[in-house]
């Protein structure tokens, strides 16, 4: 059943992808998507957007899995908007590596009991920051294109943590506290590592 349900959400946040990008005209708007395809690829939005997947097919209630993928994608958007806009934070890259960070830890203390609204919630701020530093770096053909080529590209990274959610569920339950921990224990780490590059 909830393979069924996240199988559902990941191909509607896919085909919502898809959709966007078709809508993308030739010319400037077909580079926009490029960059946006290309731009998650960042080693700290890339742990960030597979720990999520991870984290929600480990921890969120059965049948529930794709609302951290959801609030990810929908906060992302709307941050990205306005850091299009121009708005932005003080240290924003250094607390993306810091939020990489807190989904390490999420990871490490997944099988334990955390309230969704806590756990949505900390995924919302964590992924409004990296919204931020996406809609900064909009290129000048246009945000559409370039929104839509991120939120296709954060969709798959969702998809693919959610498959190493499952796989750990199905071929290592018996070792799954373990292997979530040593994840979370990996993904940390290399928060704390781009944190350090940051202030060196």
């Amino acid at each position: 059943m909830q393979s069924k349900t996240i199988r559902r959400a990941t191909a509607a946040a896919l085909l919502a992808g898809l959709a966007g990008a078709a809508q993308a005209h030739t010319g400037h708007g077909t580079h926009s998507l490029m960059e946006g395809l290309v731009h998650p690829f960042g080693l700290d939005h890339l742990l960030a957007m597979v720990a999520v997947g991870v984290w929600s097919v480990s921890a969120l209630p059965q049948g529930k899995a794709w609302q951290g993928p959801a609030t990810f994608l929908l906060a992302l958007v709307i941050s990205a908007a306005l850091g299009a806009a121009g708005v932005t934070v003080p240290y924003l890259e250094h607390a993306i590596s810091l939020s990489v960070v807190l989904f390490g830890l999420m990871l490490i203390v997944a099988q334990r009991a955390m309230p969704v609204v806590l756990g949505l919630g900390l995924i919302a701020a964590a992924s409004s920051l990296h919204g931020l530093a996406h809609g900064a770096e909009t290129p000048e053909t246009g945000f559409a294109g370039y929104a839509a080529g991120f939120m296709l590209t954060t969709a798959v990274l969702h998809i693919s943590g959610v498959g190493v959610g499952l796989a750990i569920q199905r071929w290592l339950a018996e070792r799954r506290g373990a292997v979530l921990g040593g994840l979370g224990a990996a993904v940390g780490a290399a928060g704390l590592y781009l944190f350090g590059q940051l202030v060196a």
